[in-house]
């Protein structure tokens, strides 16, 4: 057996999908788990999309992600270089296609711009395409060579069959056919001299010695024409592996506009690097047991290819979300107070401990820009209504709550230790005198401290954090606030 070698081949055209990521991270996984090579490999024949900065974030995606590549532009394996237009200067692609020139299985084209457009078109797969007529295909060598001498632009097309079918082996999709009449005569060498992404890719996946190919499946109406490349070299194939397509929520395909649909946008979004990662390997492959967080030391042991499904996967943000607040739950809490303290900061101007605050939170939000509405009310209570101290279960209204507040003041106004085991000692003291349920005094407290129905800790924990002055402050504003409300009626 080969040792198993697979290749993540970006093109440099702005932020990293995550379609991108997947399909880099299953080649990753597919590699790793097999004891074999991960390749990086910068495929930048096409000038025209070629965005600034985005071979940058090519490889700070793959360094977040934990992806390391054995190979790459800046890890020479033997089989460099490994960005195309620099493989492009040894004549690498032009040699090839030449051979397949010479072996009839590719022709000089010199057709222009105006003929090639009074072509007729043809429906393929439901898209409108023009099938080009192979009018150079019929130039004698002669015509060829003088149109060569003269220096007339040319591309370079394969040269495909109209009669009889074409057959490839995808590991999800089985044996699949096509009719050649179906296929087009695709250009491999463009008229500036630089190949195709589609010849490139294979060129290149042969000399690297790739033996599996992972894409998505929008390739899979391609893949018949990459086989007749191989064939017509008498290469073997790789192993084909064409991924399900990622649909957002409503089964379309999950485009830009989405706003998470790259990975440094759900980075920014607040959601953690491991939980990404371990989201995007489970769309679209399912483990044997039911298990939905992984490490990935777990993924590598665990991913089999076979068990990837054929069926779309539904890139869903609120399972993300539920993952990602599983990671911060589980997080050691140094480091997560070190990435919440920004958050914190954001809302916060007041002298507070935003540890103690940080704590309260962690296992309450999903992501942290979650953190701004659990903590706003320390900076000030927000307008809220009386109504909100009327609560069935405690067995609380704004009158009783208003009695209970007015008789606490003075135990909470003689209370020196404000921390919240004494605090909390002080209110249950306070219950038990006045032969109540402990709901019937820490849901008017809390709610005066807070001005909110959910926070991140109960009555005694926020007025720790708040301190005596302040937490006094909002109880007496809060007595006010009750009095004049009870005297409007």
């Amino acid at each position: 057996m080969n040792k198993v070698r697979t290749r993540y081949a970006p093109s440099p055209t702005g932020k990293m999908h995550v379609g991108n990521l997947r399909s880099a991270l299953y080649e990753f996984l597919i590699a790793k788990h097999a004891g074999g090579d991960f390749m990086l490999r910068i495929e930048d024949t096409d000038q025209e999309r070629f965005v600034e900065g985005a071979t940058e974030i090519i490889y700070r995606t793959l360094d977040k992600a934990g992806l390391e590549h054995d190979e790459g532009p800046d890890k020479d394996g033997g089989f460099g270089p490994y960005v195309q237009s620099e493989r492009m200067k040894s004549g690498i692609y032009m040699e090839y296609a030449r051979k397949l020139v010479e072996r009839g299985e590719a022709y000089y084209c010199f057709c222009d711009r105006e003929r090639l457009e009074s072509l007729k078109t043809e429906i393929v797969e439901g898209k409108e395409i023009m099938m080009y007529d192979k009018h150079c295909l019929f130039l004698s060598e002669e015509e060829v060579q003088a149109n060569l001498a003269a220096g007339k632009p040319f591309v370079i097309r394969q040269n495909i069959p109209k009669e009889g079918t074409t057959t490839f082996h995808d590991e999800l999709y089985g044996e699949i056919s096509v009719e050649n009449a179906e296929l087009d005569d695709m250009i491999l060498i463009k008229s500036d001299g630089y190949p195709t992404y589609n010849f490139a890719n294979v060129v290149d996946d042969h000399t690297m010695n790739i033996t599996h190919v992972v894409r998505g499946n929008e390739y899979l109406s391609s893949a018949p024409k990459y086989q007749r490349l191989y064939d017509a070299f008498g290469w073997e194939s790789p192993v084909y592996i064409h991924l399900p397509l990622i649909t957002d929520e409503n089964h379309k395909k999950l485009s830009k506009r989405s706003g998470h649909a790259s990975f440094e946008e759900l980075i920014d979004q607040g959601f953690l690097t491991e939980a990404v990662v371990n989201y995007i390997a489970l769309l679209g492959w399912s483990p044997e047991e039911n298990q939905e967080i992984f490490t990935l030391e777990e993924l590598i042991e665990k991913f089999d290819y076979h068990r990837i499904s054929k069926s779309p996967a539904v890139f869903d943000i609120v399972k993300l979300k539920w993952m990602n607040g599983e990671y911060l739950k589980a997080m050691d809490f140094d480091k997560f107070y070190e990435m919440a303290q920004p958050y914190i900061r954001k809302c916060l101007t007041k002298d507070l401990d935003f540890k103690k605050i940080a704590a309260m939170v962690k296992t309450r939000i999903e992501i942290f820009p979650d953190i701004a509405e659990h903590i706003d009310f320390f900076e000030q209570v927000p307008d809220y209504d009386s109504s909100m101290y009327a609560h069935k279960k405690m067995k609380t209204t704004p009158e009783s709550s208003l009695e209970v507040l007015k008789e606490l003041l003075p135990v909470l106004e003689a209370q020196e230790d404000y921390s919240n085991d004494a605090l909390y000692d002080a209110l249950c003291k306070y219950v038990s005198e006045k032969g109540c349920k402990n709901g019937y005094v820490m849901w008017p407290v809390r709610t005066a401290v807070s001005g909110k129905q959910m926070t991140p800790g109960g009555a005694t924990e926020l007025m720790e954090v708040l301190g005596k002055e302040e937490s006094l402050a909002r109880l007496r504003a809060a007595v006010a606030k009750l009095q004049a409300d009870t005297a409007k009626g």
